[in-house]
């Protein structure tokens, strides 16, 4: 979680509207997928994590700094 909150600051002041968020995943106690918040109207730091890991997320666990969106604007899930 402690890296999730390090990616999060990586993208601070560079995401409004959107909050600054990190996501790393998790597998056997290797990290397999990261990622922080895009600019607006690119990926949610979830999305950047998952296409890093790609395979390798099946029976991962996501850890974030912000709980994942429900709804979607201008980026689809």
């Amino acid at each position: 979680m402690l890296r999730a909150l390090d990616l999060a600051d990586l993208a601070r002041g560079r995401t409004s509207p959107n909050p600054s968020v990190g996501a790393v995943i998790v597998r056997a106690g290797e990290v397999v997928g990261e990622g922080y918040t895009q600019p607006p109207g690119s990926a949610h730091a979830e999305i950047v994590a998952l296409r890093q890991a790609g395979e390798r997320a099946r029976g991962a666990t996501l850890y974030c700094s912000l709980e994942p969106c429900c709804h979607h604007g201008r980026t689809p899930p």
